[in-house]
């Protein structure tokens, strides 16, 4: 009896001297998939690229993208709410994520309330873009000619609920005008059509229509953003001219609604230090997209606000939950 007690007590004090397990693993220990809902080539997938070269070197774990396109991000965007809400499935998504509501009535899951964003890496300004030959040099040349003219003007769009849709039907919205949505499959005939006269403007990112820009055959007459495009063309806002518009595309990082909270901070916490990265802002701005870290709730809050502010437009152009 005795002898079974010291060796009952040896066992005990042999564990109390070993480390005891840790709670939870620390994060992240193992690779992380970022996942982007379009084809490779695009706009997110560049800026997911990106990020993921600079995570991974900077939290010691490979940082995959994986190209799951497909319902017009609906694919992508259902195997991250479907995985483990751990941190190691994420989506990099843009502003289109949060109105699949509004386009599909039967989803297996919530854009908003099934994902919580991590951090927002930039924001796209839409640019009232027109042809020079339209014979306009100032927005409030270009909302005269359309009122004088209503229902003949056109504008061309990437095609139903994108954000170059949204934003030309927010910009009608706003000044009160009778704008035609054309919606392409090919968004590179918008360029041509617009040349071509066929169209009479589009509400585009920058970098789509820069080199038109540059060359004098488009005009950008607003911005819709609170500051002046300066460089590499000069555009002035759309509130300097006297017209309360502001639409932009928005470019971020969400994960799975139910991840803790304190993986959420590891991440976002990186991604705002990354962010601060000259050669990566550089590379951002390369796409035509302005840089801007946003994380956590305030992140999740923009999202709510965006939503909210644009439901009305989408009831109003047939796009409903």
């Amino acid at each position: 009896m005795k002898l079974t007690k010291s060796i009952a007590a040896a066992a005990l004090l042999l564990l109390g001297s070993q480390p005891l397990p840790s709670r939870a693993e620390q994060f992240p220990s193992r690779p992380i998939s970022l996942v982007v809902p379009l084809t490779p080539g695009t706009t997110i997938d560049v800026l997911a690229r990106l990020y993921a070269d600079k995570l991974s070197q900077a939290m010691g774990q490979t940082v995959v993208v994986l190209n799951k396109p497909g319902a017009g991000g609906v694919i992508g965007a259902e195997a991250v709410a479907s995985a483990g809400a751990d941190g190691y499935t994420l989506l990099f998504a843009n502003s289109g994520h949060s109105i699949l509501g509004f386009l599909n009535r039967n989803l297996p899951f919530d854009p908003i309330h099934d994902f919580a964003g991590v951090s927002m890496v930039g924001v796209a300004p839409a640019i009232v873009v027109v042809p020079s030959t339209l014979g306009v040099s100032n927005l409030k040349e270009f909302i005269a000619l359309a009122s004088a003219k209503p229902g003949q003007l056109n504008y061309g769009s990437a095609g139903i609920g994108t954000s170059t849709h949204l934003a030309g039907a927010y910009f009608a919205a706003q000044t009160r005008i009778d704008l035609v949505h054309v919606p392409y499959t090919v968004s590179t005939a918008i360029i041509s059509d617009m040349l071509g006269g066929s169209i009479q403007a589009s509400f585009d990112p920058l970098a789509f229509v820069l080199s038109f820009l540059q060359n004098g055959s488009l005009r950008g007459l607003a911005v819709g953003a609170d500051e002046p495009i300066t460089d590499p063309v000069q555009i002035p806002t759309a509130l300097s001219q006297g017209v309360d518009y502001h639409y932009a595309t928005w470019y971020g990082i969400l994960a799975p609604a139910k991840t803790p909270k304190p993986v959420l901070k590891t991440l976002a916490d990186a991604i705002a230090k990354l962010s601060q990265d000259i050669e990566l802002q550089q590379k951002i701005k390369a796409q035509g997209i302005r840089p801007e870290t946003m994380t956590l709730d305030a992140f999740d809050t923009y999202v709510d606000n965006d939503v909210a502010r644009l439901e009305p437009l989408f009831k109003s152009i047939g796009i409903k939950q």
